[in-house]
């Protein structure tokens, strides 16, 4: 499995898990600080895979100035800052050192190049002509 396939799978698990996670914030959690960081990292991980999903509908509509072959350096940011920035704050929830939390802001340094990353190549989207 390559290319656009993984990047719907990974993506979608990705929201399949944020889903989890935000009702165990709101059903399971056992105090408040813990709901507080599942919802925190599930509305997080929702956010990016839906972006995950609408890079590669721009991808595949061909309609970047590469006829669709730009990289996977987009998605790869919002999954990577998945993992660490959610990662991190559904293991602080469930008990975690605190010291994991030092892992939490590089996730979100991936999310802010990602979106960084997404404008610069916008400019590669080419208008269609109707």
């Amino acid at each position: 499995m390559r290319g656009p396939a993984l990047v719907v799978r990974l993506a979608a698990l990705s929201g399949f898990l944020a889903v989890v996670f935000g009702t165990f914030a709101a059903h399971g959690a056992k105090d408040a600080r813990a709901a507080e960081l599942l919802h925190t990292g599930s509305l997080y991980q929702m956010t990016h895979a839906l972006a995950v999903l609408g890079w590669l509908a721009v991808r595949q509509a061909g309609q970047d100035g590469a006829g669709g072959k730009v990289g996977v350096e987009v998605p790869s940011l919002f999954l990577a800052g998945t993992v660490l920035f959610s990662g991190s704050l559904y293991a602080l929830a469930f008990g975690a050192p605190r010291a994991l939390g030092m892992v939490t802001p590089f996730g979100g340094l991936c999310f802010l190049a990602g979106w960084l990353l997404l404008a610069w190549r916008a400019g590669t989207i080419g208008d269609r002509k109707a």
